[in-house]
């Protein structure tokens, strides 16, 4: 199953389109009584929706049925892909592709009653669509996501903590304006991991995937500017990851509705939470990634982890002109830590971090500059003499892109249940690890 082949068109965008009708605007606070009682505090979840001459056809099941269909065993094998195609996209489908996928759940679709039937009309689609999201889980394959995490964050007093974590949110908020008046909007989206922020763009595409890259590099810099003119414990010290992964999304149960604001959890979270509880103060990290090519690389037909740095530092010169500590930013760069190969040539150096599991994640360090008018110079992230090495008494092999003979096998894609383990530990995140140059 793919969107292209078996869903119907929707922009999934609330928003687009003409006005909503005044009857059609009561056929969405229809349906969205209906699903709250039927969601019954987040007991049961919605999967897909099929109009109807009546109303709507949808599917519910029990919250936890998912995981037991989604089980890693023969019986079961296969079917986690399944769901995520599912859930991936526009959840709307033509009638007899709905009971196909009753069929196969064994789930019997439920009827929701409307006044009038529903209309084709954009806006109204994207918002019965947005809807069903709000009632359910969604799988995005691929999107960029960041983690700032604070440092030594348990270590502050509770004022402490409450200032540094205001002034990361200021950081997010500051680097949004910026963009905003660069022409770049940004729909960023957040959830809190106790010590810092997961952060994303609502928009899922590969210029989006950039914008956030510069979003990143903005973030750093306010922060690092705020740092330098602050006292006391107040502005924090943050280490950062970058990655580009899947996710589930998801809305928990507060009081008797469900949270207006989504959560994430997946590879891609799982990914950034490991290689930054390894990661030292100050440094960015950027996971290794494969993902399609967009416009902004027109000669890649896909993007690794470096293609993808090399093409956001040609781009970032949307950035000149910006305003930091009241200088103009006059150029950006930015760049993965290399080193020279056996034929000369310069290439990024890769690091394996080792986790909790022993587990193999692959990461690369990323160096960053900024000249500002007065002839100063803002260097973020660390350099490579900052970096684990020989001298630092770990195992160090001299390697660039694929490796002969290199044993290391990259981290398989995580089981649902850890990954909805893991939304659970967003609040408290255990370190332990190690990484050394691969």
């Amino acid at each position: 199953m793919s969107d292209s082949d078996q869903r119907l068109p929707t922009d999934g965008v609330a928003g687009t389109g003409g006005p909503i009708s005044i009857v059609q605007r009561g056929n969405l606070k229809t349906l969205e009584q209906t699903l709250r009682k039927q969601w019954r505090l987040g007991q049961n979840i919605v999967l897909c929706w099929s109009a109807d001459p009546r109303g709507l056809l949808v599917i519910f099941v029990p919250h936890y049925f998912l995981g037991n269909y989604c089980a890693d065993d023969a019986e079961h094998r296969g079917n986690e892909q399944y769901i995520r195609e599912l859930v991936s996209g526009g959840r709307r489908m033509q009638r007899d592709e709905l009971f196909a996928v009753s069929e196969r759940l064994g789930v019997a679709p439920t009827f929701i009653k409307l006044s009038t039937a529903l209309v084709e009309e954009a806006r109204l689609l994207a918002e019965v669509d947005q809807l069903i999201r709000r009632y359910g889980i969604s799988y995005v394959d691929e999107r960029a996501v960041l983690l700032f995490d604070i440092v030594e964050f348990s270590l502050f007093t509770p004022f402490e903590q409450a200032s540094q974590l205001n002034s990361l949110s200021y950081s997010l908020n500051s680097a949004y304006n910026k963009l905003l008046d660069r022409g770049i909007e940004i729909n960023f989206a957040r959830t809190t991991t106790g010590d810092g922020y997961y952060v994303w763009n609502r928009r899922v595409s590969a210029e989006a995937d950039i914008h956030l890259f510069y979003f990143m590099v903005l973030v750093i810099a306010d922060n690092a500017v705020a740092r330098a003119q602050s006292r006391g414990n107040t502005v924090p010290v943050i280490r950062t990851g970058f990655h580009i992964g899947g996710h589930y999304e998801l809305y928990q149960a507060e009081g008797v509705n469900p949270t207006v604001f989504s959560y994430i959890v997946g590879d891609v979270t799982i990914e950034l939470a490991r290689m930054v509880d390894i990661a030292k103060a100050s440094q960015v990290l950027v996971g290794e990634f494969t993902t399609p090519g967009s416009g902004a690389v027109r000669a890649l037909n896909s993007m690794t982890s470096d293609a993808f740095v090399a093409a956001c530092s040609q781009g970032l010169e949307v950035l000149v002109g910006t305003q930091l500590s009241g200088k103009t930013v006059l150029a950006v760069h930015c760049a993965l830590t290399c080193q020279r190969n056996d034929a000369g040539e310069s290439v990024p150096r890769r690091f394996r971090v080792v986790d909790k599991h022993g587990i193999n994640h692959m990461v690369y360090n990323l160096e960053l500059e900024i000249e500002l008018e007065g002839e100063q110079k803002l260097r973020l992230g660390l350099d490579g003499g900052a970096l684990p090495g020989a001298r630092d008494g770990e195992a160090v092999a001299a390697v660039v892109g694929e490796i002969p003979g290199d044993s290391a096998e990259p981290a398989p894609a995580a089981p649902a249940e850890e990954m909805f383990d893991d939304l659970a530990n967003l609040l408290q995140r255990r370190r332990s690890g190690r990484i050394a140059e691969d």
